[in-house]
């Protein structure tokens, strides 16, 4: 064979060897790409399938849904007809003790009728006498403005003529607006430390509501005095201070285990 042959046939063995290896590279190629195009194909198919899944549990899920719906519809109709029916019934109720009322209004106001008729003649007949009446009723009043002066005034545990006793806190309101003393309210429970008061101290012993009594005991001066069985709006008189003076409190209230008054202190004592 000749050089120039030789050499041919050495070219046409590489371009041949050359095709052959790109074939075998782009077979290669064509496998691998097969290969993660099947494994794509697989993930794809379980997520497929996973999709399909959880559209037949949310069907299942809506068909319950929509038969508990319908239960609830159908039960929510029967109470709505059982409510219509029961509000008819009420409303007739109702209509109809409306209607005996009226019907009794009307008789109550016809037989009112006839008693306003009858009284009407019987106030003719009484204003005859109203005169002569009121004159009485002048007269009586300012005795009794006379006797409530007297019983307001009368003589304290220790011998001496109160002043006037409130019995109420609105009577004590007009002896203090009189300006005649000073006046001190006060209430004390049974087993409670003495309360101080102006220059004194008091503190409640004992309490008979049966018969309206009390006993309490009344510090002054370094002295303790006790005051047994007063009785309601019984003036309790007693002397204080380095120039004695009248000190003078009333119970105007008793209730269990507590008594509520006043303390009537001289103008120029101490106050609270």
């Amino acid at each position: 064979m000749s050089e120039e042959g030789y050499v041919a046939e050495r070219s046409m063995s590489g371009v041949f060897l050359g095709v052959l290896v790109v074939a075998l590279l782009a077979a290669l190629g064509s496998l691998v790409w097969c290969y993660g195009l099947q494994n794509r194909l697989t993930d794809t198919q379980k997520q497929l399938g996973a999709a399909i899944q959880k559209n037949t549990d949310l069907a299942q899920k809506l068909d319950s849904t929509n038969a508990r719906l319908r239960a609830t519809s159908e039960t929510l109709g029967q109470s709505v007809g059982i409510a219509q029916k029961q509000i008819e019934t009420r409303a007739q109720s109702i209509l109809a003790a409306q209607q005996a009322a009226t019907t009794r209004l009307e008789r109550e106001q016809a037989a009112t009728k006839e008693q306003i008729g009858a009284v009407s003649t019987d106030v003719a007949t009484v204003k005859t006498d109203v005169g002569g009446v009121k004159t009485d009723v002048a007269t009586t009043r300012t005795d009794l403005e006379a006797t409530k002066s007297q019983l307001n005034r009368v003589v304290g545990d220790a011998g001496v003529m109160s002043g006037l006793i409130a019995t109420n806190h609105d009577e004590l309101e007009v002896l203090k607006h009189k300006g005649d003393r000073n006046y001190i309210e006060f209430t004390l429970k049974k087993g409670e430390k003495p309360l101080l008061l102006s220059s004194i101290k008091l503190q409640l012993k004992k309490v008979d509501m049966k018969h309206s009594r009390y006993t309490l005991n009344v510090s002054a001066d370094d002295r303790n005095i006790e005051k047994k069985d007063k009785n309601l709006d019984e003036p309790v008189q007693f002397y204080t201070g380095k120039t004695p003076v009248l000190y003078e409190l009333v119970v105007n209230d008793i209730e269990k285990n507590t008594v509520s008054g006043y303390l009537s202190t001289p103008k120029g004592t101490p106050a609270q």
